[in-house]
This record gives C-alpha cells, sequence and structure tokens, in this order.
C-alpha cells in the first residue's frame, strides 16, 4: 500500500483518470462516463456501519440521480470479492470500485494517515467528488459526515444543472 496521498485534487481542475473493477469484475474507466455527471465517493472499508448507511442512502436515492443524468461510483480499498459480498448483501445497484492496491485512492488525494485509540494507520478519509460532463470536479466534500451526504449531493448536482 502506498504512503500518505499528495494533497486533493482542488475544485475547477480535471479529475485524475483511472480504471478499476466492479463487484461484478466489470472495468470502469473514468473517460466512459464523459458527457455526463459523476458522483466519486471514496469511503474507508465494506460492510461497516457508515459505509453501509452512505451506500445505502446513494442506493435508495440513484433514480434522483438518473434523472440529473448523473452516475454514482463508489470507491474504496478492498478486492472485487469484498465488493460483491458488500453489494449483494445490501442490493447497491451501482458500481462499487475495488481499489485494492488504494492506487487511486492515493491519486485522489483520500489516502491518508488516520488515528485510532491512540493507534496510526494509512487509510480512506471518507470524500466525495462531484465532476461535471467534462471531468472537471466542480464539488469536493472532505471528511464526509453520512447523515445526509446523499442529499447534500444531490443539491449541489441540481444547482450544477442551473
Amino acid at each position: 500500500m502506498p504512503t500518505a496521498s499528495p494533497a486533493l485534487p482542488e475544485v475547477g481542475k480535471k479529475a485524475p483518470a483511472f480504471t478499476l473493477a466492479d463487484q461484478d469484475g466489470v472495468k470502469h474507466k473514468l473517460s466512459d462516463y464523459a458527457g455526463q455527471f459523476v458522483v466519486l465517493y471514496f469511503y474507508p472499508k465494506d460492510d461497516t456501519s457508515g459505509c453501509t448507511k452512505q451506500a445505502c442512502q446513494f442506493r435508495d436515492d440513484l433514480p434522483k440521480f438518473g434523472k440529473l443524468d448523473a452516475v454514482v461510483l463508489g470507491v474504496s480499498p478492498q478486492d472485487t470479492k469484498s465488493k460483491a459480498k458488500f453489494a449483494g448483501k445490501f442490493d447497491l445497484n451501482f458500481p462499487i470500485l475495488a481499489d485494492d492496491e488504494a492506487k487511486v485512492c492515493t491519486k485522489y488525494g483520500v489516502w491518508q494517515e488516520k488515528s485510532m485509540y491512540g493507534k496510526k494507520y494509512m487509510g480512506v478519509v471518507r470524500t466525495t467528488f462531484l465532476l461535471d460532463p467534462k471531468g472537471k470536479i466542480v464539488e469536493r466534500w472532505d471528511k464526509v459526515k453520512v447523515p445526509g451526504h446523499a442529499d447534500a449531493v444531490l443539491n449541489a448536482l441540481k444547482q450544477s444543472h442551473s
């Protein structure tokens, strides 16, 4: 696993390109979504309480995102097997991408030193990026608090359309 990430990509900049496999082993390139808005959210770990709540909010609101011509992509540093189990258990209806070497997490600046019970370790800081149809970052949420987050992203997406 890599050491700490470079700085988070700034609003107004082009989002870093990537290719990752989803829960079904299907490869997704960021460029596949050119012409659409992309909600790219990074979360620490499959099937943990906060990450499950966040994924289920996006799952439940997916039709609203679709009406605004947006796709939702979740990314965390576990493998496709873990993603398949997580997606199956909670009927997740959007791509959950496996970044098992944390390379994309590093590119996006979300792979950071964290601390729990006095122990320091490397992990994902919950972060969401909203990308416009040209692949530019139009909004970024750092250190996301899960309650109400999907609604906040939807509101920003609606404003991007006006």
